[in-house]
């Protein structure tokens, strides 16, 4: 992992809170080195492409293709799949006002999270804020 990736990996104590909560069942959007669940996609599996069953944890690629994740984590939870979703808090977006106002709920993460940056790297900290949506 590294700043010119949009790849973070889930910081791991964010993700037993609310594991704990959830009992997840699939990661969407795993890589090899930071599976979440029993259960996952990779991208080489591409999650977009998979029908998502169960309680799902998600925490896409924060690129410009974070819409497609949040369209389908939508589309998803219309048909009763449960997601949450670890997502950059940026109510200036298309796909929050499109995917996540009034859709869903939302909790805002408290200060700057720490990604992990893989085996041996630095933990990486961006600047903008994250929130859970549910």
């Amino acid at each position: 992992m590294s700043s010119n990736t949009d790849l973070w990996e889930t910081p791991q104590d964010l993700f037993d809170n609310l594991d704990a909560q959830y009992r997840f069942t699939l990661d969407v959007c795993a890589i090899p080195q930071n599976v979440k669940c029993l259960r996952y996609y990779t991208p080489k599996q591409d999650g977009l492409l998979q029908d998502w069953k169960g309680i799902c944890w998600m925490n896409p690629p924060y690129g410009r293709e974070i819409i497609k994740w949040v369209k389908k984590a939508y589309e998803s939870s219309l048909v009763g799949t449960t997601v949450v979703a670890l997502l950059p808090a940026r109510t200036d977006t298309v796909w929050f006002w499109e995917y996540v106002y009034h859709k869903a709920k939302i909790t805002f993460v408290q200060g700057r999270l720490k990604f992990g940056g893989g085996k041996g790297a630095a933990p990486l900290e961006p600047s903008f804020p994250f929130a859970n949506f549910f």
